[in-house]
């Protein structure tokens, strides 16, 4: 979404050329080799230590820092090894990320109309909305320092930062159409006249 954000404000003539479906497919299929390739290595990790402390987890979903609690051996130089691999790969994306819309913000900024830095902030605004929303809490989840963790706390970040980013990203993208703002904002008004 950040390229092809770029690709619409600073390169606008070019965004058939460097947006076509060539590049759309070897974006998403290195997406997708990228994600594979980091839940293979964490998956054949996994599978690799044996559990002696039973196999319930205190989440509903399989959390690796959950599997690794299960684990009867020292497994941390492993661990620390895909994780690096794997803050390499989340770097990386939000190296992209951020100079994609550093290069965003200084052509925005070049932009004589206040409607048309109006506009191209618009367009722009939901991404990082979605995106902020996403890398927060699950920084929180997985950076929080064990002293306040627990397996109530442990479960809520699981589950924000696994259902809220794609139960709210619909409504983020969709506040750009106007009949939905008046629809909840007739709702908003409605709820609080009930008050």
């Amino acid at each position: 979404m950040s390229y092809d954000h770029y690709v619409a404000i600073c390169k606008p003539l070019h965004y058939g050329t460097l947006l076509g479906s060539r590049a759309c497919v070897h974006m998403a299929a290195a997406a997708w080799a990228t994600g594979f390739l980091t839940a293979l290595l964490h998956t054949a990790n996994t599978f690799s230590l044996p559990l002696c402390k039973g196999n319930a987890l205190d989440q509903f979903f399989c959390e690796i820092p959950q599997i690794l609690k299960l684990s009867c051996s020292d497994a941390s130089l492993r661990e620390v090894w895909l994780s690096v691999v794997t803050l390499l790969v989340i770097f990386g994306c939000f190296v992209f990320i951020v100079l994609s819309y550093v290069q965003i913000l200084r052509a925005v900024l070049r932009i004589p109309s206040e409607q048309g830095r109006h506009k191209a902030f618009a367009t722009c605004l939901p991404h990082l909305a979605v995106v902020s929303l996403f890398v927060s809490t699950a920084m929180f989840a997985y950076l929080k320092p064990p002293s306040i963790s627990s397996p109530s706390m442990d479960l809520v970040m699981a589950v924000l930062y696994s259902v809220v980013p794609p139960a709210v990203n619909p409504l983020i993208y969709s506040m750009r159409n106007q009949e939905l703002k008046d629809a909840l904002w007739k709702l908003m008004n409605g709820f609080l006249r009930k008050l």
